[in-house]
């Protein structure tokens, strides 16, 4: 558990409505596996991601269309959690953005999945609930914005060695799930 739902947790023992044992530590696995946590865009959060309840999921998508997201996300986050686990990483919390194909009536996973930007990436080793873990995802970026006081800014000028160190955890993530060097997939010249 980190992120928003650490947040909320702390706040009132809850994720997305969803009440959880008290005593539960950061990083720490849900006790009774994934959960669901979805989420929308917020006009108030300046088209931000804003955490809703599976009721109010619901209300927007419908029951028929909010069961078989749910399902599809459960399903997918297991199944590539348990693929980058024997790879040495831990997939701590990840989004997925669902559409609709309105001609066969499906339910289409949409967007980015899986990567450092919609996940979050924590290494295998070293791991210990309740200590901030070694990721390979965009948290050292943002927590370099927030220590600058620039988070949520505009115009933000990165240093190139929070570049270099940010690249440096994406590729990591990408050799150890897919097996392959960098360099063997995008050459130089590519990236």
């Amino acid at each position: 558990m980190a992120g928003s739902a650490w947040t909320s947790y702390r706040r009132d023992g809850t994720v997305c409505g969803i009440r959880l044992p008290v005593g539960l530590r950061h990083g720490q696995p849900f006790p009774d596996g994934p959960i669901y946590t979805p989420s929308t865009k917020a006009v108030a959060y300046g088209e931000h991601d804003e955490n809703i309840s599976r009721g109010r999921a619901a209300e927007i998508v419908g029951d028929k269309y909010a069961g078989r997201i749910e399902e599809l996300a459960l399903q997918v986050y297991r199944c590539a959690a348990a693929y980058a686990l024997e790879r040495g990483i831990i997939i701590a919390d990840t989004k997925f953005e669902f559409g609709l194909d309105e001609e066969t009536d499906e339910v289409v996973l949409v967007d980015e999945v899986l990567t450092p930007d919609s996940s979050r990436f924590w290494a295998v080793d070293g791991y210990e609930v309740g200590t901030a873990p070694r990721s390979f995802d965009k948290q050292f970026l943002r927590d370099w914005l927030t220590g600058e006081g620039l988070n949520g800014k505009e115009g933000v000028e990165v240093p190139g060695e929070v570049v270099r160190k940010t690249e440096g955890m994406y590729r990591e993530a990408f050799e150890r799930l897919t097996g392959r060097r960098w360099e063997e997939v995008l050459p130089e010249k590519d990236t």
